[in-house]
Formats: C-alpha cells, structure tokens, sequence
C-alpha cells in the first residue's frame, strides 16, 4: 500500500490562478472495501452525523450554517455534528474508533493519519465519485484530491489548503527598528533586537507538542533533500542518516532559546501563544494561513499591521529553499455508513464553490479546495497573498506527525519537547526517531 502522497504545488498553482479567474488508530476492520457507486439514488432521509475540526468559536458557524441550509433543501434530513478543536480531534477519533462509533464523515489528515483509516477498512473508496474525471472531481484541486490518495484509489475530500507562515507585527518591528528577515540569522538578530523593546519576539505553546514538529518540518525541508524526507517518512527504507536532520533541530533549539519562552513553552497552549500574538505582546507568531484571519479577529492586532514571511531559509542549506510546510485538510466517509449516499451529497454540498467563497472568506479565511471557490474582493489579502506563496512553492512538506507511522510521529513529538526542555540533544532526538523508525518496519 502506498503510504503517502506527497505534492509538487504544480498543479495547485494552476488550481489557485483557475479559482481566481471562476472568482495511532487501532485497525479493526471492516469485512470488505467499500466503493461509492456513482449511479447510487440518494435517499434524503434520515441523519447524517460529521465530526469536524472547526470546534473553535470563530469556525464553528461554517458547519452549523451548512448543516442548517442543508436541511432546508431536504427536510427528511437531519445533520449531526460532532465539532472538535484542532487539539481534540485527534482523541475524539481514537475514542469513536475504538468504540465502533465513527460518525458517517469525519475529518482527517494526509499522509499516515489518513492510511489508517484506509488500511483499517474504515473509509470509502471515493475513485468513482472524486475522481480527476468526475464531476465532483472537476470542481476540486487536482493535487489537493491526490493528497488522500493510497494504493491508487482517492479516499479524501479535501476541504482546504493549509501552509505554515510566520505571522508578524508591523507596528513592533517598526518601534524596534527592524525589517522582515529575509535570512535565518536575520531573524534572530530580529529576536535581539525586540527583546531590546520589552515584547516577546515569538509567542509560542507547545504544550500539545505538534507546533514543534511544524517548526521542525520546515526547517527540514531546507536542510534534508526531498528525496531523502520521502524515503525515511517509510520505515522499510527509513536510514535517518542525512546531518540535516541534526542541523535542523540545532536551529529549531536556536529560535526557542534566543526568539521564545524557552523551555516554559511546552508548558504553553498554542491557542494561548495565538492570543498572546493577537493582543500584541508578541510581534510573532508561527502560524497557518487558516490562522491568518483569527490573529486580527478580536484582539489588538489590526489587519493592517498585520504581515507574514516564510521561515527563512539557513545558510547553506542542502534541501529546497522554496518548499513549504503544509498539507490539504479534509474529510473522509465510513465504510460503516447505513447512508453513504447521503454522506457523500451532503460533502458534495459542503465542496460547493458557493460554500467555498464562505469558507474563503472572513471570519473563517480557510482557502478553499474547490475550484471558484474562492475571490479576491472577498477576501483577506494576506490569505490572498498566501496563497499565491504556496503556488509558488515547490514542495509542501507534510506535518511530520500525520505524515509519519504512530511510534515514529510519537518519537517526533516527545523528542522536540525534551530538546526544549534540555533534556534531550538533536543527537538523542534523532536516535530515538531512527529507533521508533525500526521499530515500525
């Protein structure tokens, strides 16, 4: 089975410029694969139940909204849904799984996250309906599609583009005399120097410890080559040989040290460092661009001060300079559905390039994954700009903890706390990695 798939950003290209243009889970499994059937009456009757990620006061109206249009289309129909924080869902899904109680659809992530699932028997194979030639498969992002695919078949329905910015005060580099660092060592002169304006330089919670791995992601994009990331992220050919894995976590200790809280971020939310960003105590905050339009939402930080760069690149870097961390988000439909049917209309309703626009738009700022679903007039320039640096790039680097098997992510994610809390050095993190590694083959 093919473990991951991983994307050139290509075709996202094209899919950004066309919308513009149009405006560990355990694996008891199912007895057999099951297949949507493009010709299946939906029967619009009964309950649909969605678990989503959108459990956060600012994203939770996208679904209840849909759900509520939805159900005025078709009456006999009613929408159940599970919301979930980014931090929850993955407890939540292990608790359905474990139950035999996944919902009709529920979210999910690419790369090993999403294979579970699949290898479990637990997900729909989708090829019929989503597929490139399809005509739900038309109206989304080729590559976005291709992301959830495993062995051939398309199992995902990608609900948005993601990528990993760093978010900035325009007003403190301003009072502390600085520019957007365009290298690595600038920005951690930067650092120094806000340090000198009493702010802290990033804001940063670890405490959930998959920020670690976002930060870590991107830095090992520069340092390890493509090719070398994509054979060690399979345990039958993991070496975790390359010195680029050691440069990265020696940068990444670097940014935590001289730019953070140190060691008290694991003891941090990384909803509390977002708000501590927002309310302008710190000028920067390492973020999705699904983030972008929570950090001007509420608090002190206006639109208009707000900017973003991407990590910059370190000297003499061996990997790819313009990949980018990021991966589509989305959604997958249980084998166990009694409706599957219904379950695949009802995303189907929620991909719409009309509900795309909303999704696009303030407050949410997710960037659609639907052809046309999205517009400029409508939405947060910064997105727009994002989005074009995503096009732009040559590589989106999966989030090491969705893109690697359970014992590996998990190695990943206590290896980089206890390189913060100092009790751990690169060396120990990566022989623990290359362990887990092994272990997993």
């Amino acid at each position: 089975m093919k473990a991951n798939t991983y994307l050139s950003t290509s075709s996202l290209a094209a899919i950004v410029a066309a919308a513009f243009v149009v405006g560990g889970i355990s694996a008891a499994s199912a007895a057999d694969v099951v297949v949507a059937d493009p010709n299946a009456k939906v029967d619009y009757s009964g309950t649909v139940s969605v678990l989503t990620k959108f459990g956060l006061q600012q994203l939770s109206p996208f679904f209840v909204d849909a759900a509520k249009k939805y159900e005025a289309l078709h009456p006999g129909v009613k929408v159940e849904l599970i919301q979930e924080s980014d931090d929850s869902v993955k407890g939540k899904t292990k608790a359905l799984v474990a139950s035999n109680s996944l919902p009709d659809v529920y979210f999910t992530w690419t790369g090993s996250w999403g294979e579970n699932f699949v290898r479990g028997k637990r997900a729909v194979d989708l090829t019929p309906v989503i597929g490139p030639d399809t005509e739900w498969g038309k109206t989304l992002a080729t590559a976005a599609v291709s992301a959830f695919q495993y062995n051939g078949k398309l199992y995902g329905i990608p609900l948005y583009l993601d990528a990993k910015f760093m978010g900035y005060n325009k007003s403190l580099f301003k009072k502390a005399g600085i520019a957007e660092p365009k290298t690595f060592d600038d920005l951690l002169s930067a650092c120094a120097a806000l340090k000198k304006t009493g702010v802290t330089p990033i804001s940063y919670g670890n405490k959930e410890g998959w920020p670690g791995v976002h930060y870590a992601g991107q830095l090992l994009a520069y340092n390890v080559p493509q090719a070398t990331l994509e054979k060690d992220f399979v345990p039958a050919t993991a070496e975790y040989t390359d010195p680029g894995y050691v440069e990265s976590l020696k940068q990444y200790k670097q940014i935590i040290d001289e730019c953070s809280d140190g060691s008290g971020t694991n003891g941090s939310s990384y909803a509390s460092a977002l708000q501590q960003f927002s309310n302008g105590k710190s000028a920067m905050y390492y973020q999705e661009i699904i983030e972008f339009d929570q950090s001007t939402a509420d608090g002190a930080l206006k639109r208009e001060d707000f900017g973003f760069f991407k990590l910059p690149v370190p000297k003499d870097a061996k990997g790819d300079a313009k990949a980018i961390e990021g991966a589509p988000e989305g959604y997958m439909i249980n084998a166990a559905s009694k409706n599957v049917p219904l379950a695949i209309d009802f995303m189907r309703f929620v991909t719409s390039a009309e509900n795309g626009k909303i999704l696009s738009a303030p407050p949410y700022g997710q960037p659609s994954a639907t052809v046309g679903g999205y517009s400029a007039e409508n939405m947060n320039p910064t997105v727009v700009d994002g989005l074009k640096v995503i096009a732009d790039s040559s590589y989106l680097m999966p989030w090491l903890d969705t893109a690697n098997p359970p014992r590996v992510a998990a190695a990943w994610l206590s290896g980089l706390q206890a390189l913060i809390g100092g009790s751990m050095t690169p060396e120990q993190v990566m022989e623990r990695v290359k362990e887990a590694a092994a272990s997993s083959k």
